[in-house]
C-alpha cells in the first residue's frame, strides 16, 4: 500500500454517534505546528530590535499563522456542519461563549497588568474605563486578542456563509477568486495607505474579518469539497514540498530586495504586504500535507500520538497565556542576550515561553475558572491522572 492509498483510506476515525463529522487526526498536527509558529515569532519579536533586518527576515515567513488559524477555523466550522441543519441561535449559544468568555477575561486582566506595569498610562480612572472600553471594542488590549475578536465576528457571519456554499455550489472556485481579488485590495489599500488615510485606520482593521475574508472562505470550501482535496494532496505531497521551498525562497528573497531598495524591515516585512499571499496558502497546504502523512502513520496510544493530542487540547489555551509568560520573562532578556547574544537569547526564551506557558496553563486549568482563563473544562484530579 502506498503512502497516498494509507492517507486517503485512513484520514480520520470513524464518523461519531449523532451525525458528527470524523474526527480529523492531521488537524491537530495542524494546530499544534501553526501554535509553535505563533510563540516563535513574538518571541523573534522581543528578542531583537524592531529593525534588525535577519530578525525580520526570520518572521517574514512566520507571518503565516495568522492566515492559517483563519483558513482553519472556516475549515473546521464547516467540516462539523457540512451535512447537518442548524440554526443561527443554536450554533451562536454554542460556539459564541468559548471565545466570548475568555475574551473578556484576558482583556480584562491585560488592561489591568498594564496599568500595574506602566505599560498604559491614562492618568485618571475615567480615562482608564474609555481605555478598557476601547479594548474590548478593537482587540488592543494586548497584541494576540484580536484573534478571539475577528474570530466571534467569523461565527457570527458563520450561518450566512453556509448558506452561500450551499447556494454556489458548483461555483466556488468563483467565490474563492473574487474573495481573493478582494484580498489583493485590501492588502494594497493596508500597505500602500491612500493619501488622507491615516496609520490608525489602518490598525482598526486588524481586529475586522476584513483582512482574514480569503483564508477563512478558503478553508470554508476545502471543508466543502473535503475528500477530493485530501486525495489530491496525498498524491502531491513531494509537488507541494517542492513548492513550499521555492516559494519560501522567493519570498525571502522579495524580502530582502524590498529591505534594498531602501524599506525597513519592518515594513518590508509587514504580514499584509500583498507578496506574502502566495506564500500564505503554500505553507498553509504543505502544513496540510505534511499533517496527512503524519496522521496515515499514527498509531492509537502511541507516544507521538499522545503528545499532538495533549497538546491540541491545550493549544487555545498556549495561544491566551503565552504572552503573559513572554512578558513575565522580559526583565530576563537583557541578562540572557549579554550572556549568550544571538541567536542564542531567542533560543532559550522560546524554550522558557513554552515551559512557563505550560506551567501556567497547567496551572489555570485546575482552576474553578478554567473555562473563562483558558477555554477549556476544569481538569479533575482524576481526569488530568488519565
Amino acid at each position: 500500500m502506498t503512502t497516498a492509498q494509507a492517507t486517503l483510506e485512513a484520514p480520520a476515525r470513524p464518523p461519531r454517534a449523532g451525525g458528527k463529522a470524523p474526527y480529523l487526526h492531521q488537524i491537530d498536527l495542524f494546530r499544534l505546528i501553526t501554535f509553535a509558529c505563533v510563540i516563535l515569532i513574538h518571541v523573534v519579536g522581543a528578542t531583537n530590535f524592531a529593525q534588525d533586518v535577519g530578525a525580520n527576515a526570520v518572521e517574514t515567513p512566520l507571518h503565516f499563522t495568522r492566515e492559517a488559524f483563519f483558513a482553519l477555523t472556516g475549515f473546521v466550522l464547516v467540516f462539523q456542519n457540512r451535512s447537518r441543519e442548524f440554526t443561527a441561535g443554536d450554533f451562536w449559544r454554542r460556539r459564541l461563549p468559548l471565545v466570548a468568555t475568555p475574551y473578556l477575561a484576558w482583556s480584562m486582566f491585560f488592561w489591568a497588568y498594564g496599568l500595574v506595569t506602566g505599560e498604559q498610562q491614562p492618568g485618571s480612572l475615567e480615562a482608564s474605563m474609555r481605555l478598557l472600553l476601547k479594548d474590548l471594542v478593537t482587540g488592543g488590549a494586548w497584541y494576540h486578542l484580536y484573534f478571539l475578536l475577528v474570530t466571534m465576528q467569523v461565527y457570527l457571519l458563520f450561518p450566512v456563509l453556509m448558506k452561500l456554499l450551499r447556494a454556489t455550489e458548483g461555483k466556488h472556485k468563483w467565490l474563492l477568486l473574487g474573495s481573493g481579488l478582494v484580498q489583493v485590495g485590501v492588502t494594497l489599500f493596508m500597505t500602500y495607505q491612500p493619501f488622507g488615510v491615516g496609520y490608525e485606520t489602518i490598525t482598526h482593521l486588524y481586529g475586522t474579518l476584513l483582512p482574514y475574508q480569503f483564508y477563512t472562505l478558503f478553508g470554508a470550501v476545502v471543508a466543502m469539497h473535503f475528500e477530493a482535496v485530501h486525495a489530491w494532496a496525498g498524491r502531491h505531497r513531494l509537488l507541494l514540498g517542492g513548492v513550499f521551498l521555492a516559494v519560501l525562497a522567493g519570498t525571502e528573497w522579495f524580502y530582502f530586495r524590498t529591505v534594498h531598495n531602501g524599506t525597513f524591515p519592518q515594513v518590508a516585512s509587514d504580514p499584509f504586504q500583498p507578496y506574502l499571499i502566495p506564500w500564505f496558502l503554500t505553507v498553509i497546504a504543505a502544513i496540510y500535507a505534511l499533517a496527512t502523512r503524519w496522521a496515515a502513520r499514527r498509531r492509537e496510544g502511541s507516544r507521538g500520538a499522545r503528545v499532538v493530542s495533549w497538546a491540541a487540547n491545550r493549544s487555545f489555551s498556549i495561544f491566551l497565556v503565552h504572552p503573559l509568560a513572554l512578558a513575565l520573562l522580559g526583565p530576563a532578556i537583557p541578562h540572557v542576550a549579554e550572556r549568550f547574544g544571538a541567536p542564542w537569547l531567542s533560543v532559550l526564551i522560546y524554550l522558557a515561553t513554552i515551559v512557563l506557558t505550560i506551567l501556567i496553563v497547567e496551572t489555570l486549568r485546575r482552576l474553578p475558572g478554567s473555562r473563562a482563563l483558558t477555554g477549556r473544562p476544569r481538569l479533575r484530579p482524576a481526569k488530568a491522572a488519565a
